[in-house]
């Protein structure tokens, strides 16, 4: 079985690449986008919108520089000519046994976890498509505090960009196209 925690290992910052930019749409804090040189891809935010400070459960998405640990997709809905050699590819059964522990004050707080597991956690495998393909930026990983936020990711839209609980959220085609131009130790600047 792959592992998230190697996700959690610090990637060298991307040094040879500017900061890749998410700004809110003025009047609209819920959506957003994420400027590259190429253009920009249209993206949903925080039911919150983008500030400081995040707490658990806030709906807010951190104002913050945060690196690009790394990802996965889930291996039989994610077409393989969208996946970079850095990002993960997790079967079913792989994906099924993964959570993400959300419960502050927990020792695994903001950490993948094996599932079942007892203390308040979001399961990585969903019914719906948004975790097909995850992006995990580093948003109190290292160091963690208790109730600052967790499961802070870059990963696919809903229908209609409906806000996020905190997360960064693109349409399955833009999700291919940031992969291939952007990699682990990249920073997602939330900061205006």
């Amino acid at each position: 079985m792959t592992s998230l925690a190697l996700i959690l290992r610090s990637p060298p910052r991307d040094r040879g690449r500017k900061a890749v930019k998410v700004v809110p749409y003025p009047g609209k804090g819920r959506q957003g986008r994420i400027l590259l040189p190429q253009g920009a891809i249209h993206c949903a935010l925080g039911r919150s919108g983008i500030g400081i400070p995040k707490s658990e459960g806030d709906g807010r998405t951190p104002r913050a520089r945060m690196l690009l640990l790394g990802g996965f997709c889930r291996a039989g809905r994610w077409p393989l000519a969208w996946r970079p050699p850095w990002l993960a590819p997790l079967g079913d059964a792989a994906l099924a046994r993964l959570g993400w522990c959300d419960a502050a004050t927990h020792p695994a707080y903001n950490r993948p976890v094996v599932l079942p597991f007892a203390a308040s956690h979001e399961r990585l495998m969903r019914d719906d498509s948004l975790y097909d393909c995850v992006l995990v930026l580093d948003w109190n990983v290292r160091p963690r505090a208790r109730n600052r936020g967790s499961a802070i990711f870059l990963h696919l839209a809903r229908t209609g960009f409906q806000p996020t609980e905190g997360c960064i959220a693109v349409a399955p085609r833009d999700m291919a196209r940031l992969l291939w131009r952007i990699r682990p130790g990249a920073i997602i600047d939330t900061v205006r």
